[in-house]
C-alpha cells in the first residue's frame, strides 16, 4: 500500500487512536518500513516530564502494524503476539520519532523491530521487538 493508502485505512478502521487530537503520523512506508511520529502531549507524559512508557508502546506496536499494512495489505485483523521493550534512556517532553523495520513478513507471522528517538537526537530511548499474527486468507 502507499503511504496515503496506509494513513487512510488506519484513520477508517482505527479512528481511536486519534482520541483527543491526532498525536499519531505516519510519516514514511517502504519495503519492510514505516516510520510514524508521536508529537507528544500533556497527556503522553508521567510524572518528572517525561514521556509515558504507556505512550511509546503504543507508538511501537502502531509503527508495527503501519509497516505490516503498507506491506501484505488491508488486514484489519492482523494482532499482536508479543511485544518486548527495552528502555534505554529517558526522553524529554516533546516529539518522539519510530523507525520500524520487519526481518520476517510471512503468511502466519510478520517480525519486526522499532528504535524510538527523540526528534533531533541520534540517541535511542526506546527499543521493541514485536511478533504479528497474520489471519489465513479467507
Amino acid at each position: 500500500m502507499t503511504l496515503e493508502a496506509t494513513i487512510a485505512f488506519l484513520d477508517r478502521d482505527f479512528p481511536q487512536m486519534h482520541a483527543g487530537g491526532r498525536s499519531y503520523h505516519l510519516e514514511a512506508v517502504g519495503p519492510l518500513s514505516a516510520r510514524m511520529r508521536l508529537d507528544g502531549h500533556e497527556r503522553h507524559l508521567r510524572p518528572g516530564g517525561t514521556v509515558s512508557g504507556p505512550a511509546m508502546m503504543a507508538l511501537a506496536d502502531y509503527a508495527l502494524y503501519a509497516a505490516i499494512l503498507a506491506n501484505l495489505g488491508p488486514v484489519a485483523l492482523a494482532v499482536t503476539t508479543n511485544l518486548a521493550f527495552n528502555f534505554l534512556r529517558r526522553p524529554g517532553p516533546g516529539t518522539l520519532v519510530a523507525e520500524c523495520r520487519l526481518f520476517k513478513l510471512g503468511r502466519r507471522l510478520a517480525v519486526g523491530e522499532v528504535a524510538i528517538r527523540s526528534l533531533g537526537s541520534e540517541d535511542i530511548v526506546c527499543h521493541a521487538t514485536g511478533t504479528y499474527s497474520i489471519p489465513p486468507e479467507r
